[in-house]
């Protein structure tokens, strides 16, 4: 046999060879290695419709050898069933005299007697005087080639119309590309972000994206998605957005061993679930503390004690401290307050002791609130106030603080009035200090309802006790 015939290749379609039995040139040589080392099964037929070259992925599908397929005239009878021979060779056959290549879809045989259905695409093979002198047909199992279609429409419909952010970020940490969604939420174009390091497309949260992206890089894709915070650069919402992210390895079908290409950073927007969430759980946390505070006041003989009781309970989870101030003279009337009004302390919490925070101001003293106070304009407009420090240097904010009479810790204050039958009874203040964030709508709203409850205990008290301050 010749060396040609052991490749998978006779000298008809192949270079020149000095003879059917002399030593290979070169170039026949590296066309067997070629044809064996391609991914796709490739046969050859003359212009006769003999069959000269037959490689190992042929082999793999159907189960002949070069040396049993090459020198075969056609497929009747052993790679095709003889009803569909004349057929099969037909159509493949025509492609000598179409322009460009053709697809078709085959059953063939295989050796043990089984069918495979194949997708082949044919073209002519010229001679070099130009005139057709053959047929070469590659073709792979259908099912394999439906699942690279398969594959590739995945890619393209993810970034396309993904209702979620697609990144491929190379081996460098760079973007290497990005779908639509992710290019909005990055706040650029699709190429515009392509190459440029993530510390430039975001302002927080890089450094934890960018270590993710280097743990799958080498320990391979995390077992659960991760939910990071970032912020992205020039954007008018500098708001923190909480991406959930799944992170997937990618690496090369093609080297023996698996060689990281980059990672697919997939990730959606959960920031208005998560604040849903939030929400949810502070009502039901603050609802459960109002219940509780409801029983325990219950219990309490004496209303002022009650208030105290209410004023502990809304504390926890809520501020750092808080106070209620009285008028002087015990209630103000609905007319309007009279100008200037004077507070005294009557119960502040946490106290200085251990327990409780207790009832005071029984001297009547008041309390050295200037004009503009939060607390007095509380009184006076009969409506919740806030009031922070804003961002100041450690020791103006102590200064901002002592000069209102609180804490010196204090940064944000939140004041709500305190108001019975069309009375007002005082304002209770909740302050905050630098590790808590500012007051917010909600916030008000919960304080002004420990405020009722509060209100309802002192004007219960006055009731009792008319001549209690």
């Amino acid at each position: 046999m010749s060396a040609s015939r052991r490749s998978g290749t006779t000298g008809e379609l192949g270079p020149d060879e000095p003879g059917r039995d002399g030593p290979p040139v070169p170039g026949s040589d590296l066309l067997a290695a070629l044809l064996d080392g391609m991914d796709a099964a490739l046969c050859a037929l003359d212009a006769r419709g003999v069959v000269t070259h037959w490689n190992r992925e042929a082999e793999r599908i159907l189960g002949w050898t070069a040396a049993e397929a090459v020198g075969r005239s056609g497929f009747a009878g052993w790679a095709v069933r003889r009803a569909d021979a004349e057929e099969v060779e037909a159509r493949l056959m025509s492609a000598m005299r179409a322009p460009g290549r053709q697809v078709h879809e085959f059953a063939l045989l295989t050796k043990d007697g089984g069918r495979v259905l194949v997708r082949t695409q044919s073209a002519a093979v010229r001679g070099p005087d130009g005139a057709p002198a053959g047929v070469y047909c590659a073709f792979s199992e259908v099912h394999a080639q439906i699942d690279l279609e398969r594959s590739i429409a995945l890619s393209e419909a993810l970034f396309e119309d993904a209702s979620w952010g697609v990144v491929l970020v190379d081996a460098d940490l760079r973007p290497a590309a990005v779908n639509a969604y992710a290019a909005r939420a990055l706040g650029t174009g699709r190429s515009a972000a392509l190459g440029r390091p993530l510390g430039e497309l975001l302002d927080q949260g890089a450094e934890e994206v960018e270590s993710a992206l280097t743990h799958v890089l080498a320990e391979g894709a995390p077992p659960a998605p991760a939910e990071i915070r970032v912020s992205v650069r020039g954007q008018e919402d500098e708001r923190r957005r909480c991406w959930r992210s799944g992170f997937v390895r990618l690496a090369s079908p093609l080297a023996e061993e698996p060689v990281p290409l980059g990672v697919a950073w997939l990730f959606t927007d959960v920031t208005e679930a998560r604040q849903g969430e939030q929400e949810a759980a502070l009502l039901r946390f603050r609802s459960n503390q109002l219940h509780r505070a409801a029983r325990a006041a219950a219990e309490c003989e004496d209303p002022v004690e009650a208030a105290t009781v209410h004023l502990d309970f809304a504390l926890a989870g809520f501020a750092d401290h808080a106070l209620v101030d009285r008028p002087a003279g015990g209630v103000l009337s609905g007319d309007g307050p009279p100008a200037p009004v004077r507070l005294v302390r009557m119960a502040a919490t946490p106290s200085r002791g251990p327990g409780p925070s207790l009832p005071g101001g029984r001297a009547g003293l008041p309390v050295g609130y200037g004009e503009g106070h939060p607390a007095v304009q509380c009184v006076e407009r009969t409506g919740s106030v806030r009031a922070g420090a804003g961002a100041v240097p450690a020791d103006r904010s102590r200064e901002w603080a002592l000069s209102r009479k609180w804490p010196a810790d204090t940064v944000h204050a939140l004041c709500a009035v305190l108001r019975s039958r069309g009375r007002t009874l005082g304002v209770v203040t909740f302050l905050r200090s630098s590790g808590r964030a500012p007051f917010e709508r909600i916030d008000t709203a919960y304080a002004e309802d420990v405020a009722a409850r509060i209100a309802a205990s002192l004007d219960l008290a006055t009731l009792m006790q008319p001549d209690r301050p």
